[in-house]
């Protein structure tokens, strides 16, 4: 699946007050004071310096949410493209990634190709250059695991310089390049294997669906069909005809507890089952948070203020814009309800996974 822009740009809009909303799959947020398209990563770092503040990165829309107020300053829409292999042995590949690049197009590339390491990160929406801001990650595998070097525009220094994958701060969900204004992704460098056959399966469900055991290995063109289907099944694979598909994916991030407080989770959660949980690192425990806001009284469908943003029917970590006329308050709205309702019943805090942009919770 390529990655789906709501309406594309074709150059430079100097003049024109832009509705980022055509920009982003949420399909919500205010105007732009001013929008332009960069198709290479020249592009890329000239528009930014030529912005001056404030500067607004966008590429695919798919994991930020931006308030009804909008941006004041320059959006630069990043367009570039190309996929380039910049290393090669027996045993691995090495491929360079421009920033704008769809990100599912590069997974079915590396798939057809024989190169394992993405697969299953097969169908999430948005480009590549966000992958390891968010250091991406769905059914045991993230892209820190096979990034080896990321391209940036430092604006703080005026110059572009190359990161190696050690200093990118790569967390769960995080890098250091989320939530800061210092660095423009331009390109990414992926180390894969060459193989057949994809990582060993990790995620319990996934082995489930591919009927295999967790930890064996199967073939890459089977492994991305089916996280595909799964993903499909949760609404989670852009689609312009289901609204359920009109949102940024999982809103919120899986709650990573210190013993203690995972504990007394298990304390409050007693009436409602055993809260699924995943071992962290340095003794943590990771829990599921579509779990926490379902036993909370936050089922699918759920809905926000006059039913015009709501829970998706398919999965309660989705956020969904319904009517095609809601506005960002309304859907923050409905976040805030949610990590409210979770706290007062379980004690734990929510936090949200996409970019908010002139909106909190």
């Amino acid at each position: 699946m390529s990655e789906v822009y709501i309406q594309s740009t074709t150059g430079a809009e100097p003049d024109a007050l832009c509705h980022l909303a055509r920009y982003t799959t949420l399909r919500l947020g205010g105007l732009a004071a001013r929008v332009v398209t960069a198709t290479s990563a020249d592009e890329i770092v000239r528009s930014v310096r030529e912005a001056g503040e404030p500067v607004l990165i966008l590429a695919g829309g798919s994991n930020v949410v931006i308030g009804d107020a909008g941006f004041p300053g320059t959006v630069v829409l990043v367009r570039s493209r190309g996929v380039q292999v910049v290393a090669d042995d027996a045993g691995t590949v090495t491929v360079r990634v421009e920033a704008g690049e769809p990100w599912d197009d590069l997974v079915a590339a590396t798939v057809a190709n024989g190169w394992s390491g993405l697969e299953c990160l097969s169908g999430i929406p948005g480009s590549t250059g966000a992958t390891p801001i968010q250091n991406v990650g769905a059914y045991g595998q993230e892209v820190a695991e096979t990034i080896v070097g990321v391209r940036v525009y430092d604006r703080v220094a005026g110059r572009t310089t190359t990161l190696a994958a050690a200093d990118c701060g790569f967390a769960y969900r995080s890098s250091i390049f989320k939530n800061s204004d210092r660095w423009v992704v331009l390109s990414v460098d992926f180390r894969l294997t060459r193989s057949p056959l994809s990582g060993p399966i990790r995620y319990a469900e996934l082995a489930r669906a591919l009927d295999v055991e967790v930890g064996d290995r199967v073939p890459l063109a089977d492994a991305r069909a089916v996280v595909l289907r799964l993903r499909a099944g949760k609404g989670m694979v852009l689609d312009a005809a289901d609204p359920d598909t009109w949102s940024v994916g999982s809103f919120f991030t899986n709650p990573v507890l210190d013993r203690a407080a995972y504990e007394r989770l298990r304390e409050r959660a007693a009436d409602v089952g055993e809260p699924p949980s995943w071992p962290g690192a340095e003794d943590t425990v990771k829990v599921s948070a579509a779990w926490l806001i379902d036993r909370a009284g936050f089922g699918k469908g759920h809905p926000g203020p006059d039913g015009a943003v709501t829970i998706s029917t398919k999965h309660t970590l989705a956020l969904t814009h319904r009517s095609g006329a809601a506005r960002t308050e309304d859907l923050v709205a409905l976040a805030r309800e949610i990590r409210a309702g979770v706290e007062s019943r379980f004690g734990v805090t929510l936090h949200p996974e996409p970019v908010l942009i002139n909106c909190t919770l």
